[in-house]
């Protein structure tokens, strides 16, 4: 067991890592936590929603503008190294943007199985968060296979069989699946009718079935609720400042509503003592022994 404790997060693009999880990777990474993200894409398909970046200089240096973007994003969230695996936006299914034979998607699983083992060897995560197996609501090709890739290089990474020119083997404790609640969408909707506002959470949003039962880990935020609005802000072509969805209701309003991140626990090697609030629960126990 390294001493010092680790996590790696899978993201599919840039602005993932800051929508999903930034308030529990700056909560680890100031409490001295090796903090790594994984980046598979450089998002170059992704649409330019706010205005004012929308133009031709933009739209020409996308990939590299994006990459600034993440940068800045890592850095405001706490991340201590950025990893870019360095394929291409798959796009939306059935884009052009899917036969491209840099597409993430386009690549042999396997290979990029391997480069992500690489990084997992590397770097000795204790826990490995990524994306669910249900992609059902937002089937976008990227992240259907940053779960593939993830779950099976958690696997592969600590047997010695798999993958020999990766690196010495190494196998994680635990697997997360972040998800993003239904209580969360509930509560911000009513706190923007309870102030008289428009909500842009209309009944399909309300109605749609949430993975609320499937939650076995919360991390309490508290000090750290503003990180992800402030990691989205940084990703400038990619989120609309004026946009309700992130930033309709002021941050000190904000910053009371599901002040907690969500997890799925998918994978445990240690002894897990269900709910949980500490993606190190067990790890941190079986360290000390």
């Amino acid at each position: 067991m390294d001493d010092q404790l680790c996590i790696l997060t899978v993201h599919a693009h840039p602005d993932d890592e800051a929508s999903k999880g930034a308030g529990t990777i700056a909560k680890y990474h100031a409490a001295g936590v090796h903090t790594v993200l994984v980046t598979c894409t450089g998002g170059e398909e992704g649409d330019i929603l706010n205005p004012i970046m929308d133009t031709p200089e933009v739209r020409e240096d996308i990939a590299g503008v994006r990459r600034r973007e993440l940068d800045r994003a890592a850095e405001i969230i706490g991340y201590t190294e950025v990893v870019l695996l360095g394929y291409r936006d798959s796009g939306m299914p059935g884009s052009k943007a899917n036969s491209d034979p840099r597409a993430f998607a386009a690549h042999p699983l396997g290979e990029t199985v391997e480069r992500l083992v690489a990084e997992i060897r590397r770097v000795r995560p204790q826990v490995v968060i990524t994306y669910s197996d249900d992609q059902e609501r937002y089937p976008h090709p990227d992240h259907i296979r940053v779960h593939e890739i993830s779950v099976a290089a958690f696997d592969a990474s600590g047997d010695a069989r798999a993958f020999p020119a990766a690196g010495e083997p190494y196998q994680p404790l635990k697997m997360y699946y972040s998800v993003w609640s239904r209580a969360r969408i509930v509560a911000t909707h009513a706190k923007f009718l309870e102030l008289g506002m428009e909500s842009p959470f209309d009944e399909s949003w309300l109605e749609r079935p949430g993975d609320d039962d499937k939650i076995t880990t919360s991390i309490d935020l508290t000090g750290f609720e503003d990180v992800r609005r402030l990691a989205l802000l940084a990703h400038a072509t990619q989120v609309d400042p004026t946009s309700k969805y992130w930033f309709g209701l002021p941050p000190e309003i904000m910053r009371t509503i599901h002040p907690q991140d969500d997890y799925i626990l998918a994978r445990s090697l240690v002894a897990a003592d269900l709910p949980e609030d500490d993606l190190f629960a067990g790890v941190r126990l079986s360290a000390s022994r």
